[in-house]
């Protein structure tokens, strides 16, 4: 054996010393608010008629020299022959609603490249090269599906109802009128050789639609208005028939609507909807017959009373129906018959938390997340019952050190029993407890599943990796455990929902988990109502909160919000002025004085869902009469939400110092950390 000698030897060592923890450095740094830029997720996905192919688009994140903006979204091929991707259309790039021209030889796409002024639909090959604008329609394209021949179009666009507007603006006239001028949805057939365009529906909103398989008549959601309120609420099923434009009432949803997908026959409609105008999810599974009108009442819930919600839908054949739903933090695969006698489970929960979906005889492709993993391009054949992942976008996530995931369930005090997501520390030892970041998903009627958790706004392993545990709890009203749980705080707000929160935060306290002087709280739109109400009405439960596009005055809130029938109809079910005392009760301005949290409050401009002096409220509040610090930050160009990798970027930096000031040992209470934050 060869030894080292003198100095040689020392320095090789120390080199090889150095190298190997190199090594041990990379393969265990954790996860930071800058990694937000490099995580790509699968957000779209298409099978080929011929099944040799899969397309789908990447969320690709902006870099911090590009201007401010939305991710990218990319799109690429799988060749499933030669088990190889193929990027297509890459770059400062975004394109949607991808689909598979006859032959498969050809992949079709909305974008807006070069030269377009507005969203037109490509053509490109599955070989790839440039792609060919198909389309040329003045004010573009919202929405489209090609024919099965592949000769039309059928889609959606604005249709001015005052084009006289134009002139009067010219002319310096600039008033605008509230919720009057709004541009209809309108349905059209466009001819690609000929390009003739057909209007087929006049004077009303077409929100979505599907084309039947044998191109004749395509499934609306069709309201009278192009409202907000009108898209949630007041949205019914017809048949446009693609050639006359004749309109019939499919189905009389009395409620909230989703997805849609015609049997291969054309014959039947699978939809996804509310049971009822009060029901706050669009969560159950019906069909329709095109040839047989029945009243909604009459039709079959092929999910009464399944714990669960509904969120995609298609056919195996013309007597199955095929569906994923959320139940509890899983997400799962199921069938059912057209009679509804016979069901099965085609892929149960906690293999893969997915939003998108396609199927081709056995083979679906999902869009599949897990705890370790953003959304990746996964195969699953579900008659051999195996599965594939067949892309890695996020590559330099195995230098990364996570900190463990698992479903939670717990009981609240009045025995209903409550799940949600737990994250670990990174370096959690047993024999310590950790301060708490509280994460509440916002509707009420969301779900937080048990898949990658880590987002701008939900902090997730950032939070993790900084040395703290984030719970995730569905409290009731949430989605996925049926109508009854999801309709439980029906005039109850931030009443029994809010204390299945403070139920699960001393179940981890009890376990010796959480610090209970150390919990802080944090969330978007409902869950920024909560996180307000927890610095306020439980102020003493909470030493810091961070209040993003919150409500925090219920009777100011119901009547400048862009969507007051769904408040009302599914959350409150009276109007303020029916009973003011029970919205000022549930409002978090009324127990601002003597509150004692640090709140940090951040709302976008544009809010047009809760607007932005929602918050202006709160900090005024809490300014004049809280006995804590509070801040207030805007977003300029933001609505509800950020859209922004700008605006998003800071928002993590900015929540999670936020924290650590409050929730860590060794800070001065009564200041604030930076107010501004060079991130580059």
């Amino acid at each position: 054996m060869q030894r080292f000698s003198g100095n040689r030897g020392f320095i090789l060592l120390l080199i090889l010393f150095f190298f190997q923890c190199g090594q041990l450095t990379a393969q265990n740094r954790k996860f930071t608010a800058y990694d937000l830029l490099k995580q790509k997720s699968v957000v779209e996905v298409a099978i080929s008629p011929d099944q040799n192919y899969t397309a789908y688009a990447v969320n690709s994140p902006r870099q911090l020299d590009d201007k401010p903006g939305a991710d990218y979204r990319e799109l690429y091929v799988y060749d499933l022959s030669s088990n190889k991707s193929l990027p297509l259309v890459t770059g400062k790039v975004s394109t949607g609603s991808i689909q598979w021209l006859p032959g498969s030889k050809q992949i079709a796409f909305r974008s807006r490249l070069g030269s377009a002024e507005s969203q037109q639909i490509y053509f490109i090959s599955v070989q790839g090269g440039e792609p060919s604008q198909v389309s040329d329609i003045k004010g573009g394209i919202q929405n489209f599906t090609l024919t099965p021949d592949g000769k039309k179009i059928i889609y959606t666009a604005g249709e001015k109802r005052f084009p006289e507007k134009a002139d009067i603006l010219a002319r310096g006239f600039d008033a605008e009128i509230y919720e009057e001028e709004y541009d209809n949805i309108t349905l059209y057939s466009y001819d690609i050789s000929s390009k003739e365009i057909k209007a087929l529906t006049k004077k009303v909103s077409v929100f979505s639609f599907v084309l039947s398989p044998d191109g004749k008549l395509a499934a609306c959601q069709i309201a009278d208005k192009n409202l907000t309120d009108d898209s949630y609420m007041l949205k019914r099923i017809y048949t446009v028939n693609t050639e006359t434009g004749e309109m019939k009432m499919l189905a009389e949803n009395p409620g909230k609507a989703s997805e849609m997908c015609w049997s291969p026959d054309s014959r039947n409609l699978a939809f996804v909807a509310g049971v009822d105008i009060n029901d706050p999810v669009s969560g159950s599974l019906f069909v329709a017959s095109a040839d047989n009108y029945k009243k909604f009442a009459d039709m079959t819930n092929y999910t009464l009373n399944f714990e669960g919600s509904v969120k995609n839908v298609k056919w195996t054949d013309n007597n199955t129906i095929i569906y994923s739903s959320e139940e509890s933090v899983d997400h799962t695969l199921r069938t059912v018959s057209l009679d509804g006698k016979k069901r099965d489970i085609l892929l149960p929960g906690g293999k893969y938390i997915f939003a998108s979906f396609d199927l081709r005889s056995t083979v679906i492709a999902l869009a599949g997340q897990t705890p370790a993993h953003p959304a990746e391009l996964i195969l699953f054949d579900y008659k051999s019952g195996t599965a594939k992942q067949l892309t890695n976008l996020n590559p330099f996530l195995s230098e990364i050190k996570l900190g463990r995931q698992e479903k939670i369930a717990y009981r609240s005090r009045d025995g209903l029993t409550i799940e949600g997501v737990l994250i670990y520390p990174v370096d959690y030892s047993s024999d310590k407890t950790y301060p708490l970041i509280t994460y509440i998903h916002g509707g009420p009627e969301g779900c937080e599943s048990n898949g990658w958790m880590t987002g701008y706004g939900t902090w997730g392993q950032i939070a993790s990796g900084e040395g703290y545990f984030v719970f995730y709890p569905n409290y009731r009203a949430s989605s996925g455990r049926g109508v009854e749980f999801e309709k439980a705080d029906r005039g109850d707000l931030a009443g029994k929902e809010f204390e299945d929160v403070i139920d699960g935060i001393d179940f981890l306290i009890k376990e010796g988990k959480v610090d209970k002087a150390r919990v802080g709280i944090g969330g978007g739109s409902y869950g920024g109502y909560f996180s307000a109400w927890g610095a306020t009405k439980y102020t003493e439960r909470f030493a810091a909160s961070v209040v993003f596009v919150g409500v925090t005055n219920q009777l100011s809130k119901s009547l400048t919000t862009d969507i007051p029938y769904e408040d009302y109809y599914v959350h409150w079910g009276v109007w303020p002025h029916e009973n003011f005392e029970l919205y000022l009760d549930r409002s978090p301005i009324k127990y601002a004085p003597g509150a004692k949290t640090p709140t940090l409050i951040l709302h976008g401009k544009e809010d047009p869902r809760v607007p932005p002096l929602q918050s202006v409220e709160l900090y005024r509040s809490l300014k004049l009469h809280g006995k804590a610090p509070v801040r207030l930050v805007f977003y300029p160009g933001e609505g509800h939400g950020n859209r922004k990798h700008t605006s998003r970027l800071d928002f993590a930096v900015r929540t999670m110092d936020w924290f650590n000031y409050y929730l860590k040992e060794g800070k001065d209470k009564t200041k604030m950390p930076p107010m501004f934050y060079d991130l580059r």
